[in-house]
Formats: structure tokens, C-alpha cells, sequence
């Protein structure tokens, strides 16, 4: 009866140790926990099942099987390098760089083998396509609105993909060694140009300021002029009210004073120790006189 009731009871105990064994399984089997920058794409039967978000999550055991593990980081793409060809037909090599990240696993999976390569192949006929209708001009002086449009040709073009583009860069645009002398040539050119325009414009402002100059001394000098002449104007109205008031002896009276004065003037220069004057000048001094002592 031991015997028998210690084999039972190992037994029991086998069956009990069986069956944890088998529910550690199970959960082992059942239970997903998935990083936060990964997503677990499940199949049941070869057929997808769900995509398991970060956290914890579960299977059925045996029948749900993850078959994939992709990463949704952002990733960058090798530079890729790609000759083109502009709209006035000058060849160049751009160099090109595009960021991306997964959004929907499913897709990325099931519909795409190798989405690198096909957004690199993508990325270089966009960029052939959208070059070739642009000038060379045009490419180096709008390279931003260049790579606003690779961009979101390479949206449309990866949406079924289950990619998310997030930056296109246009990283370099370089030309052969004919097309650099040609440029550099035409560059030397237009320098040249815009220096004799530069000269022509300086020379036209320096004339132009040398007529205002003159036009301006010439207002001036007729201000003057017209300044002088309505002061002589004015004097003359003074002498003639004086005549008009005190009659012909006040005219009579400053002409003999007027002369008075410049025989003294005459006779105050260096080295005039004999005149000549006319045989009138003393009848000039007398009437000076006279006026002088009348008028007191």
C-alpha cells in the first residue's frame, strides 16, 4: 500500500509539474512584449493576423507566429549620386539624400521586397524627371523649391509602400569641367559689364551735378543781379523823392559833393604830390561849398 500510494503520488506530482511546464510554454509563447521603436507584423497560417503596437501583448500560442520585426526609427539613405540633364541640356551629377520612416509595417512587408533600393531608384528618376524641366539657372538659384518638389513627388510615388518621407535633401549639384570654363567665362563677362554700366552710371551722376552746379551759380548770380538792381532801383526812388522834395539844389548839391570827393580821393594816393585837374574842379568845390553852407 506504500508502494502504491508513493507511485501515485509521484504521479501526481509529474502531472502537476507537466502541466506548469506546458502553461510556461504557453505564455511564453503567447505573451509579446514589443520596443517602443519597433512594430511585430503576426501571421496565422502563412496570412497576416495583426501588426503589435510597443507594450505588452498577446498571441495564441501555435497558431499566431511573428513573422516580422520592423524598426519605425527615421532612417537616411545612402547619398545617391545621378547624372541629369537640364532643359538648355547641360549635364550634371546631383547628389541627393532622403530621410523616411515606416508607418504601416503591413504594407512595408507584403508590398515592397526591398524598400531601400526602391526608394533609391524612386528618388533618382524624380530627380532626373524634375531637373529636366528646368533651366541650369534655375537649379542653382531655386534649389529649395527643387527640393520641395522631389519631395513630394516621392510622397506620392512611396504612399502604397506604408513610407512616410520626411526630409529630401539636394546636397550638391556639379557640373563637368567644359560647362565650369564656359560658366566661369560667362561670369567674367558679366562683371565686366556691370563694371562699365557702373563707370557709365558715374559719369552720367557726375554730369548731371555739374549742370545742377551750374544752373545753381547761375540763380545765384541772377539773384544778385536782381538784388542789385532793385538797390540802385531804390536809390534812384530816394534821390528822385529828394529831388521831388528839396528840388533841383539837392540833386545840384550831391553831384558837386560826389565830385569833391573823388578829387580827394585823387589826391590821397601815394606818390601824388602834383594834380591835374580840370579848370572846372575849383568851381566844383566852390558849389560844394556853398550847398554845404547853405544847407546849415
Amino acid at each position: 500500500m506504500d508502494f502504491e500510494a508513493t507511485l501515485s503520488q509521484l504521479g501526481q506530482n509529474g502531472f502537476l509539474i507537466a502541466l506548469a511546464i506546458i502553461i510556461l510554454v504557453v505564455l511564453f509563447k503567447g505573451v509579446r512584449i514589443v520596443p517602443q521603436s519597433e512594430k511585430f507584423v503576426v501571421e496565422r497560417f502563412g496570412r497576416l493576423k495583426s501588426v503589435l503596437g510597443p507594450g505588452l501583448n498577446f498571441i495564441v500560442p501555435f497558431l499566431d507566429r511573428v513573422r516580422h520585426r520592423v524598426s519605425v526609427l527615421e532612417r537616411q539613405l545612402p547619398t545617391n549620386s545621378q547624372d541629369a540633364i537640364t532643359s538648355d541640356n547641360v549635364l550634371v551629377k546631383v547628389d541627393t539624400s532622403v530621410f523616411y520612416r515606416i508607418t504601416e509595417p503591413a504594407k512595408t512587408v507584403y508590398r515592397i521586397r526591398d524598400v531601400d533600393a526602391a526608394i533609391s531608384t524612386t528618388v533618382a528618376g524624380i530627380v532626373r524627371a524634375e531637373i529636366g524641366q528646368m533651366e541650369l539657372d534655375e537649379v542653382q538659384s531655386n534649389r529649395s523649391e527643387l527640393i520641395n518638389a522631389i519631395k513630394s513627388a516621392i510622397e506620392v510615388a512611396v504612399d502604397d509602400w506604408g513610407v512616410e518621407v520626411t526630409r529630401a535633401e539636394l546636397l550638391d549639384v556639379n557640373l563637368d569641367r567644359a560647362t565650369q570654363d564656359a560658366m566661369l567665362q560667362q561670369l567674367n563677362a558679366e562683371r565686366a559689364r556691370r563694371a562699365q554700366v557702373t563707370e557709365a552710371e558715374g559719369y552720367k551722376r557726375a554730369v548731371e551735378l555739374n549742370a545742377d552746379a551750374e544752373l545753381y551759380s547761375a540763380e545765384q548770380a541772377a539773384k544778385a543781379r536782381r538784388l542789385q538792381a532793385d538797390a540802385e532801383a531804390y536809390a534812384t526812388g530816394v534821390v528822385a523823392r529828394a529831388i521831388a522834395k528839396n528840388g533841383i539844389e539837392a540833386a545840384q548839391y550831391q553831384v558837386a559833393l560826389k565830385q569833391v570827393e573823388a578829387l580827394t580821393a585823387l589826391g590821397g594816393g601815394e606818390g601824388k604830390q602834383t594834380i591835374l585837374v580840370p579848370s572846372n574842379a575849383m568851381d566844383a568845390f566852390a558849389d560844394a561849398f556853398k550847398m554845404l553852407k547853405g544847407s546849415k
